[in-house]
């Protein structure tokens, strides 16, 4: 199989499936349309996925393909003290707003 069939070039290779779709809707929501092919066709098996984008749209994508950080310590590098510190306050705020209020309605409103 090549890397164009048509007027579509193959952009971008991912390992799960998860990963392809995600980076699809950015593509998608940026205009640009967007083809995945499944590199199984077992539905629910994970096992990659690819990128398809017309000729007139590869440039763009490619583009914004390459502005996505996917290193897990290169992000950790580029985040600030402060995005951290808004990280660790969202999380303790979200486990106080879940407190149990006993109001005494027998479980109903």
């Amino acid at each position: 199989m090549t890397d164009q069939v048509d007027n579509w070039h193959k952009l971008a290779r991912f390992d799960t499936n998860m990963q392809g779709e995600l980076h699809a809707n950015l593509l998608r929501n940026n205009g640009i349309t967007v083809s995945l092919q499944p590199l199984s066709a077992i539905p629910g098996m994970n096992s990659g996925i690819v990128l398809w984008v017309e000729d007139t749209d590869l440039a763009e994508a490619q583009r914004i393909l390459d502005t996505i950080l996917t290193d897990g310590a290169a992000l950790l590098d580029e985040m600030s003290d402060a995005d951290f510190d808004a990280l660790s306050a969202n999380q303790s705020n979200a486990t106080q707003g879940n407190a149990i209020i006993d109001d005494n309605n027998g479980g109903t409103l």
